[in-house]
């Protein structure tokens, strides 16, 4: 095969990077040369700590305090310390996720779901778009979900969080569709990462939930974080310059039949 090589911004703000996703991206946009600045409350793996190119922002997404030193950091990484740096990205790729039914679940469990898969990500781009509209190039990634689109039992309080921010993030991308910044929303179906492993977790029967969940994908296998994290590079790149304020569903295939069923034909 040919290798295809895309540009990447120099500076990118990942978070949720203890784990998951966020991790997986933090990792792949790191081994391509990019400063990643990673936000989380826990710590990330060893590895990526110990690289050059990361540098870990403890603290929650819904802390504004997080995002000034997120913003000082970037402010201070343009050449010789004293200039923004060309060009910026930010993939939203921070969430929690609480199995549970109405009646059995306290409110609390609501409100941080939305503050974490929502206001976590409209508190960052309140802090990044002065940087973002700025620089050379920016780029926004909002890690959404399937599940904005569909319903799951048992996760109503993820389900709405994320198409709610599904829907924020399509309002101000159109917002700042002309001044410079290219908005897109990253949609994920299950993956072997750690909300889906904790919802694996808590199944009666975890074996069988897994293979159920591999049956019901056409490719015969749920994908990995690091597959996703690939899409999410491709739209922080100016490769995807046509792709702008879409959802781009990386599922497996999932959501593009009601019934998929073996065929032996």
């Amino acid at each position: 095969m040919i290798d295809w090589t895309i540009s990447l911004p120099d500076h990118v703000v990942v978070t949720g990077t203890a784990s998951g996703l966020g991790s997986e991206t933090a990792r792949l946009l790191v081994s391509s040369g990019v400063h990643v600045y990673g936000v989380d409350t826990a710590e990330p793996e060893a590895e990526l700590a110990r690289s050059e190119r990361f540098t870990e922002i403890r603290g929650s997404v819904t802390e504004p305090a997080v995002w000034d030193r997120v913003v000082h950091a970037l402010r201070t990484a343009g050449p010789g310390d004293r200039e923004l740096p060309s060009s910026v990205g930010f993939v939203g790729a921070a969430a929690v996720l609480d199995v549970g039914v109405l009646d059995q679940e306290d409110v609390t469990i609501w409100r941080k779901a939305w503050e974490i898969n929502v206001l976590g990500n409209v508190i960052a781009l309140q802090a990044l778009l002065p940087l973002l509209t700025a620089c050379e190039y920016g780029a926004v990634v909002a890690v959404s979900s399937i599940n904005a689109s569909f319903g799951e039992q048992q996760l109503a309080a993820y389900n709405s969080s994320k198409a709610a921010l599904t829907g924020a993030i399509r309002t101000i991308a159109l917002d700042y569709a002309r001044r410079g910044v290219h908005i897109n929303v990253l949609a994920p179906g299950p993956m072997r990462a750690g909300l889906f492993e904790r919802h694996l977790a808590s199944a009666d029967d975890p074996a069988a939930f897994l293979a159920d969940r591999q049956r019901r994908q056409p490719m015969g296998r749920v994908p990995g974080a690091d597959e996703v994290a690939q899409a999410a590079a491709f739209l922080l790149s100016p490769a995807a310059s046509a792709v702008f304020n879409t959802t781009l569903t990386a599922d497996g295939g999932l959501t593009s039949s009601f019934d998929f069923r073996e065929w032996a034909g």
